[in-house]
């Protein structure tokens, strides 16, 4: 193997793929787009928008790192979004109300934002190694 063959397999296997992930988790559906899967990238990239502002309008709450596992757990769900989570934390959306009717509606919207974000992290990593169309 020469040395140039051996940096096209880690630029194709090992850096491409990770920087891929990063996009995608930052910004639902960029990981797609940046594959030329305009479609795909444009559907998750609204479908997960409007789950998670509909999650925030119905006074779910986006939780930080509180101590137990299942604390941890709300944490990870709700930082998968991404860029949302941060934007959102920033702002200060998302406190959520307990007494509000949609409480636990829009809690389950915004951890469902950030887990089908992962999801669309692992699916756009599978493309960029080249396991998947």
């Amino acid at each position: 193997m020469t040395y140039s063959s051996i940096l096209a397999y880690h630029r194709r296997f090992m850096f491409y793929p990770v920087w891929i992930c990063v996009a995608a988790w930052f910004v639902p559906g960029a990981g797609h787009l940046l594959l030329k899967k305009w479609r795909r990238g444009l559907v998750f990239f609204i479908a997960l928008m409007v789950l998670f502002f509909c999650g925030v309008a119905m006074d779910g709450r986006l939780f930080g790192l509180t101590p137990g596992f299942f604390g941890f757990l709300k944490f990870v769900a709700d930082a998968s979004a991404g860029s949302l989570y941060l934007v959102a934390k920033v702002m200060g959306w998302g406190e959520g109300n307990v007494t509000s009717y949609g409480y636990e509606y829009g809690n389950t919207f915004l951890y469902t934002t950030g887990l089908l974000n992962m999801l669309l992290v692992l699916d756009a990593f599978d493309i960029a190694r080249g396991k998947k169309e």
